[in-house]
């Protein structure tokens, strides 16, 4: 979710954190403005954290960017370097200074590298310039949408309340009439979790190859606004009315879960689903919510200043800021290792023991905030939907880990759950996966020979 920085402290090839092959950095060039005023979004009150800073104030300045870009590329060890731009609404900054961007990216990359650029924007305000821009230069874009219009536009409104699910579409549009590759994000909040086959249908529908989905879990605090950093126990009632219930989340990922396992695997990559199979494999965690430890996914604010997450941008969370430190010092910083392994020495016993602590690792600190049956503090908010999920997709996940490990791809799955629905003896139906793998519907894959050896007999 969180999208993707003078003075090279050390080697390019350093390790930052004796284990993490990479960092990554969410770039926020305006900082918390938006065009948009969404219900939900906790990164608008940031702005309360710049008091003397209004406006035009938030606009990252080319000393700031180059410092960053020039600094970030010189700390990235693999041949990849992978620069994320988000907001706030990143499109606010306007197509002159993306192309200021490419332009540091190019004067900056050494031989042997490769710069990738991804995007996340809420799509209302791109045009045909933009189009073109992302098209040329080969951004990779996250699009925010949250469903269908009735879904999307309950939380997504502008600052003067009005509906954006038109302007979105329209940016989708741009997207496609320009062949920008595109993924979407969509917050999954307590309104359309109660609908998760219309959601991934619409996202499928819309060309949505790669989905994105995060929960939507946000703590009242004092005076209307939102809470901080969570540092004790607090109970369910303590988030806002649109956040998501935990057991509601759950059952929103096994809606999506047993629509995409059906048909899609293989043709539309769900994120979450992604990472539980390699999970599932034994393999380390992609995604820094379900890692054992994390802090190598930071955030960096219009005027350069470093913070540990995108989710802690915090005043107890920053690490110093590019004009007075190297880079590279404040990721590797005892400050942001502490920040990493707090994630894994503050895990309660209550989840060391669970047997799905390899698909979870207490998931994200953010959510941390609930007591464990035991009474230890440090329980995920989202734990009881978790496990939901977890127990519906086990039996697959182990056929589908099995699958991949003896070389076949993980859309051979589908074609075996088919064969079980109809029972022993019975033919696919003509929309069904064909048994033979080919990833096909059967009438277009064996159905079809059958058909032709057999005319007129039935074949489902």
């Amino acid at each position: 979710m969180s999208e993707a920085n003078l003075h090279p402290a050390g080697s390019a090839a350093a390790d930052p954190f004796g284990g993490v092959p990479h960092f990554h950095i969410m770039t926020k060039p305006i900082g918390p403005i938006c065009n948009l005023d969404c219900k939900y979004c906790f990164y608008l009150e940031k702005e309360q954290m710049y008091p003397g800073t209004r406006g035009s104030g938030f606009r990252m300045t080319d000393a700031v960017l180059e410092r960053y870009v020039a600094d970030y590329i010189a700390q990235q060890a693999g041949p990849e370097i992978s620069f994320a731009w988000q907001g706030g609404e990143p499109t606010l900054m306007g197509v002159p200074f993306f192309e200021k961007v490419v332009e540091l990216q190019a004067k900056h990359c050494p031989p042997g590298k490769r710069i990738t650029n991804a995007l996340q924007t809420n799509g209302t305000l791109l045009d045909d310039a933009w189009g073109a821009f992302l098209a040329r230069n080969k951004f990779l874009v996250g699009l925010s949408v949250d469903g269908p219009r009735e879904l999307h536009d309950r939380y997504r409104v502008d600052k003067g309340g009005k509906p954006t699910f038109d302007k979105v579409m329209q940016g989708l549009a741009v997207l496609k009439r320009h062949g920008v590759e595109f993924n979407t994000l969509t917050v999954v909040n307590r309104h359309n979790a109660r609908h998760p086959a219309e959601v991934y249908r619409f996202l499928r529908e819309h060309g949505s190859g790669f989905m994105q989905f995060i929960p939507l879990v946000e703590r009242k605090g004092e005076g209307g606004g939102l809470a901080g950093v969570p540092h004790g126990v607090e109970s369910e009632a303590a988030v806002t009315h649109w956040s998501v219930v935990s057991e509601q989340f759950g059952d929103f990922l096994c809606g999506v879960w047993d629509e995409w396992v059906q048909r899609d695997v293989g043709r539309v990559f769900v994120q979450l689903f992604d990472v539980q199979l390699g999970l599932w494999m034994g393999l380390p965690s992609a995604l820094c919510v379900f890692s054992e430890t994390c802090g190598n996914a930071l955030a960096l604010e219009h005027n350069g200043d470093l913070y540990a997450c995108d989710h802690f941008v915090y005043p107890e969370y920053r690490l110093g800021n590019l004009a007075e430190q190297a880079l590279g010092d404040m990721v590797r910083s005892a400050q942001q290792r502490k920040f990493g392994t707090d994630k894994r020495d503050t895990l309660p016993r209550f989840c060391r023991e669970c047997e799905y602590r390899f698909a979870c690792h207490g998931e994200c600190p953010k959510h941390r905030f609930l007591q464990t049956p035991d009474g230890e503090p440090g329980l995920n908010y989202l734990c009881a939907g978790y496990k939901r999920f977890f127990r519906h997709i086990d039996p697959a996940m182990r056929r589908m880990a099995s699958l991949v490990r003896s070389g076949r791809p993980a859309a051979d799955i589908m074609p075996l759950l088919a064969a079980e629905r109809r029972g022993p003896g019975q033919p696919p139906s003509r929309n069904e996966p064909c048994p033979c793998g080919s990833g096909r519907k059967f009438k277009h894959c064996c159905g079809s020979a059958a058909s032709r050896r057999s005319p007129g007999s039935p074949v489902g």
